[in-house]
């Protein structure tokens, strides 16, 4: 079970909104460009200007973001706006998004920036992964436990608590915190690997 799962439940309420910007003449793609500027813009405020009262920014536009990414969906499937273009310009999207919102974290928590580099890179990977099961035959995997919805919750979380007690950037069980996320990340990579041999209904071997 991931936030992931959630998705039917919000679309349904994103509905409304997604036949407007229809009407309006709002393509998928724009609101996937849309969506990866407002990450860019806040990932370099927060690289640059890296102050804890900044970061009560993340929650919010983390939940922008991803009601952006389940519009350009609906936009793209119930509109009939699906292209090649655009698949490629949402996998990059997200990928950039994170690096841009979430690599401030290594300078607002100094102590772990090599857990913060790590979890990126973990990141990048379960993605990648998610995207690589489609060149196999399987469906896009976007099996967790941390996928792209749990990782915005817990980097607003965090953005939203390092904002009310500043000093936690400098305490050292957050290096606790990071190791287990990058955990489970791994295990992430791992049960899409897994779920996506499964769903082809073959063994994870070397054969």
């Amino acid at each position: 079970m991931t936030i992931y799962d959630l998705k039917p439940k919000f679309q349904d309420l994103l509905r409304p909104i997604v036949y407007r910007l229809f009407q309006a003449g709002i393509t998928a793609n724009q609101v996937t460009l849309a969506a990866l500027l407002l990450s860019i813009f806040i990932g370099v405020l927060l690289f640059i200007f890296p102050n804890p009262r900044l970061f009560i920014l993340l929650p919010f536009v983390l939940f922008i973001r991803m009601a952006l990414n389940a519009i350009d969906g609906m936009l793209a499937r119930e509109h009939n706006q699906k292209s090649h273009f655009g698949a490629i310009l949402n996998e990059l999207g997200d990928v950039i998004s994170d690096v841009a919102l979430y690599l401030p974290f290594a300078l607002l928590f100094p102590n772990a920036s090599w857990w913060i580099l790590l979890i990126l890179l973990l990141a990048i990977l379960t993605e990648f992964i998610g995207v690589l099961a489609q060149t196999i035959g399987a469906s896009r995997r976007y099996d967790g436990p941390i996928g792209k919805s749990d990782r915005a919750f817990i980097f607003g979380a965090l953005g939203l608590v390092a904002c009310i007690f500043p000093q936690i950037a400098f305490a050292n069980w957050t290096n606790y915190l990071f190791a287990a996320i990058s955990v489970l990340l791994l295990y992430t990579c791992y049960n899409r690997i897994h779920r996506a041999m499964a769903e082809l209904g073959r063994p994870m071997d070397t054969h």
